[in-house]
């Protein structure tokens, strides 16, 4: 997402990938530079007594799609907290393109490039598609508050450039038919769309997924795993998800960090993850 503007074809469909032998998109070859754009250096975050993150570090380099995953109460979520500033932990630090950050907001960290979307659907249920993606938008506007209550002038001007860019994100993802629809209204797996199309009208260097296919059936998972690696290989986005489908992040992933209780157990690429014994052990598990 980063250089191409609201006038510019960044966001225009992507040309069909190959496909798996099941029908499903085969990742693209990884992007990634090698540069870290994030490092999370030996970070610890408590609750009171409960250790919720211990002693763990990894990177998330420029470019790549990066999974993070575990058994549930493994700390991921917390993790995902900590990068984007809503947590802040006790040991450890948190470096982004190269700068130390120290318990930064996240209202800060989203300006600095990084978004997200949330583990539960987080959108304004009465708002429409496009009013909701719109809100995606609020860091880029320049003129105050009074310019945009009274939308005349510089920021009439404005506004427009701004809703430009947000139909081209809806038409990236597929929801013209509903951009005037509250969201309410809209199943699950669209909800979960708009809420991505939200963290993408940010045009964050650094894209924050906490399980967002969660809830999708097999054909709803299949447009996200598409959409997914479209923003990646498209847009350059460096991705970080959390997701308990094993086949969604063997075939997304570049790179995967494994947390059990709070720790790092592993830390790889997917194949080298998959044949883990403690991960196997603790998380994937064997048939029988």
């Amino acid at each position: 997402m980063n250089g191409p503007g609201p006038n510019e074809t960044a966001m225009r469909k992507a040309e069909p990938r190959a496909e798996r032998a099941d029908g499903a998109p085969s990742a693209p070859p990884g992007r990634s530079t090698g540069e870290v754009l994030l490092a999370v250096e030996n970070v610890s975050l408590r609750f009171g007594g409960v250790k919720a993150i211990s002693d763990v570090s990894f990177d998330i380099r420029k470019g790549e799609v990066r999974a993070i995953i575990g058994p549930n109460g493994a700390g991921k979520t917390s993790m995902l907290n900590v990068i984007n500033g809503f947590y802040h932990p006790q040991d450890g630090r948190i470096t982004f393109k190269g700068e130390t950050r120290s318990k930064m907001r996240p209202s800060v960290a989203a300006a600095q490039g990084i978004a997200r979307t949330f583990q539960n659907v987080a959108l304004f249920k009465g708002m429409t598609t496009l009013d909701n993606i719109m809100t995606g938008r609020a860091l880029k506007m320049r003129r105050g508050f009074f310019w945009q209550l009274w939308r005349h002038g510089p920021a009439m001007a404005e506004e427009v450039e701004h809703r430009k860019f947000v139909e081209e994100i809806i038409d990236f993802l597929d929801i013209e038919a509903v951009r005037k629809v509250p969201v309410g209204k809209l199943p699950y797996g669209l909800q979960k769309r708009v809420e991505l199309g939200r963290a993408l009208a940010m045009e964050p260097e650094l894209l924050l997924l906490d399980e967002p296919m969660a809830g999708m059936n097999l054909e709803e998972k299949e447009d996200m795993c598409r959409f997914i690696l479209d923003v990646n290989n498209e847009f350059g986005t460096t991705v970080a998800l959390i997701e308990h489908d094993m086949g969604v992040v063997m075939d997304l992933s570049d790179r995967v960090v494994v947390l059990e209780y709070g720790r790092k157990i592993a830390d790889g690429t997917p194949d080298e993850v998959k044949r883990d014994q403690k991960v196997i052990d603790a998380y994937l598990g064997v048939a029988h």
